[in-house]
C-alpha cells in the first residue's frame, strides 16, 4: 500500500521489494554475519546505486522489510536516503502471514534447511534465492535461539515481527533524526494527516486521493480478517509482547478489518 501511495505523489519511482531474489538472501546473510558490511555494500550498489543512477524520476524508493536488516549499509551506501518504519500490530501482521504466505513463510523444511546451513556451511550448501527458504532465525548466543528451534510456524512469524522491529529500531536510532520516520499503519488509514506528515518527511506532494487508497488494501482479491484463536494470541503475547508495548500497541485492542 505504501508502494502505490508514494508512486501517485509524482515524478517518483516505488518499487515493492525491488530484486528481492538477490536482497533478501543478502539481508539475512548480513543479519547472521554470514557476509560483512563491506561485502553487503558492495552487493547493494550493485542492485541499489545502478537502479536509482538511470532512473528517470526525482524520486526512488523500495517498500520492502528486507532492507530492514540492511539499514546501517544502505545508509552508508545512500548518504541521502530516508527510511520509513512503518509499523502494523504485531497480532494483525502474524495473522496475515501466517494465512496468506503459508509454505513461502517460515514453513518447516525451508526453515531447517536455513538452519542446517548455518549450522554446518562446510556440510550443507547454501539454500536456492526463493523467498521461502530465506527468513531470519536467531543468531549464536540469542537468548532464544534454543526455544526457536522448538518453536511452530505461526511463533517463528511472531518472533520475526519482534525481532525486525527491534533490528529496525536500533539501527534507526543510530541515524540523525533527518532520516528517519516511524509512522502506525493504523493511522495512515484514520487520518489524513499521518500521510501528508509522511509525504513532507519525504519531500514529497500530497493529494487527498492517496489517503483514500488505504482504505482497501490492493493486492488482494477478497480482503478477510485472520484473528488469532486463543492459543495464538498467548504465543503471540509470550514471544513479541513487549515489542507490542514498546510500539505502542499495549493499549490497542486487535482491530477487526471491515473493507
Amino acid at each position: 500500500m505504501l508502494h502505490k501511495a508514494l508512486s501517485a505523489s509524482g515524478d517518483t519511482e516505488m518499487h515493492h521489494e525491488y530484486m528481492v531474489q538477490i536482497v533478501q538472501p543478502l539481508a539475512v546473510r548480513r543479519y547472521l554475519d554470514l557476509c560483512d558490511a563491506s561485502q553487503t555494500i558492495r552487493a547493494l550498489s550493485e542492485v541499489y546505486s545502478a537502479a536509482i543512477y538511470y532512473s528517470p524520476a526525482a524520486n526512488w524508493g523500495d517498500s520492502s522489510n528486507k532492507l530492514s536488516w540492511l539499514i546501517p549499509e544502505l545508509a552508508a551506501l545512500l548518504p541521502e536516503a530516508k527510511f520509513v518504519h512503518l509499523v502494523r500490530d504485531g497480532r494483525k501482521v502474524a495473522g496475515s502471514y501466517f494465512h496468506k504466505l503459508a509454505d513461502e513463510c517460515y514453513d518447516d523444511h525451508s526453515t531447517a534447511v536455513l538452519q542446517a546451513f548455518v549450522d554446518n556451511r562446510a556440510r550443507n550448501p547454501a539454500p536456492p534465492p526463493e523467498k521461502k527458504y530465506w527468513w531470519p532465525v536467531p543468531r549464536k548466543g540469542d537468548p532464544r535461539a534454543a526455544d526457536f528451534r522448538t518453536y511452530n510456524q505461526f511463533e517463528r512469524i511472531a518472533w520475526h515481527w519482534m525481532e525486525i522491529n527491534r533490528t529496525i529500531t536500533h539501527a534507526l536510532g543510530a541515524l540523525p533524526g533527518w532520516r528517519h520516520h516511524f509512522v502506525r499503519l493504523e493511522e495512515l488509514r484514520e487520518r489524513p494527516s499521518a500521510l501528508k506528515g509522511l509525504s513532507d518527511f519525504l519531500n514529497l506532494s500530497y493529494r487527498d486521493e492517496q489517503y483514500a487508497m488505504f482504505a482497501r488494501p490492493h493486492n488482494v482479491n477478497r480482503p478477510r480478517d485472520t484473528p488469532l484463536t486463543g492459543e495464538q494470541r498467548a504465543q503471540f503475547d509470550a514471544i513479541a509482547g513487549a515489542m507490542m508495548g514498546e510500539l505502542g500497541y499495549h493499549a490497542r485492542e486487535a482491530y477487526a478489518v471491515n473493507y
